[in-house]
């Protein structure tokens, strides 16, 4: 890779998130509000969820892809594609494809509060109705890349050298990074790519245009030449912990109701019927 043809990407918007009462064992802030799926494709939306048990039913979902990411806590899942379940704790996701269809749960221990993001992903209609498929991703496994002064964990696509195995109908690259105080990183990306920044701890300077956050600010990086490779340069002006997300643009049509993403309206009103009929529970449908 020729350090000459990278594109240096910029800081085209940045914002607060707010979180927001739910009830009183959940809050929510919206790093990516739904409904504009345009502006975000391939991303669909992004909570930042902190809640206990008893916040979340069992609920289904169909034609889109989940990253649920645990930033403290224990959260345990249970799935009615595998019948099976397990637990995630700080540092560990979950990459569930939901495909044609999937029931499934996720709930804290009694007496716990998790403190959780879970990103919605679409997939390409091509593959909306493939067998769902779950990634329990612990991050005491995934690939690390470490400079002087950072720590990047790979869950998904790469940083620099190193690549994680992760399977993707989507293509996706989410890294976690903790920075120290005056350390710097840049992290490469494809020109293709659309990408945010979602800061966890800290504070930091983002981009060509040096623009600084802090904790609870979200930034959309700028596009760039798609047929090159691109950086987004990071320096931590504290401590610094954030995440990162990019991902391939589908430009396809998105109809999205409730926890259901497809194409077009009758796809939604047959996965409503599916479910009705008791079809997601049944792995072989």
């Amino acid at each position: 890779m020729k350090k000459e043809n990278m594109k240096h990407r910029e800081i085209k918007k940045i914002w607060t998130v707010n979180e927001q009462k739910i009830s009183p064992i959940h809050t929510a802030g919206p790093v990516l509000p739904p409904g504009a799926w345009k502006n975000y494709d391939p991303f669909l939306l992004l909570m930042e969820d902190k809640f206990e048990k008893g916040a979340f039913d069992v609920h289904p979902h169909r034609g889109m892809e989940t990253l649920t990411f645990v930033i403290d806590g224990t959260i345990n899942h249970y799935d009615s594609a595998t019948g099976d379940g397990g637990t995630l704790v700080k540092g560990d996701l979950q990459f569930m494809t939901a495909g044609k269809g999937v029931v499934h749960n996720e709930s804290p221990a009694d007496g716990e509060k998790v403190h959780l993001l879970q990103l919605w992903v679409n997939l390409p209609r091509k593959y909306k109705m493939v067998n769902p498929r779950y990634q329990n991703m612990h991050a005491k496994d995934m690939p690390v890349r470490e400079e002087d002064g950072a720590f990047i964990r790979v869950y998904s696509g790469s940083s620099g050298d190193v690549v994680s195995n992760t399977l993707n109908y989507t293509p996706v690259t989410f890294v976690e990074m903790v920075l120290e105080s005056g350390s710097s990183i840049v992290q490469d990306l494809p020109g293709s790519y659309n990408g945010f920044i979602y800061v966890l701890e800290g504070s930091g300077t983002f981009g060509e245009n040096k623009v600084e956050a802090e904790k609870g600010q979200a930034m959309w990086l700028g596009s760039t030449d798609e047929e090159s490779r691109s950086e987004i340069q990071v320096s931590a002006n504290e401590k610094l912990r954030l995440v990162l997300f990019a991902g391939e643009p589908l430009r396809e049509p998105v109809v999205a109701r409730g926890p259901f993403v497809m194409n077009t309206e009758e796809e939604i009103r047959q996965a409503y019927r599916d479910y009705q009929e008791g079809k997601f529970l049944d792995p072989t449908n």
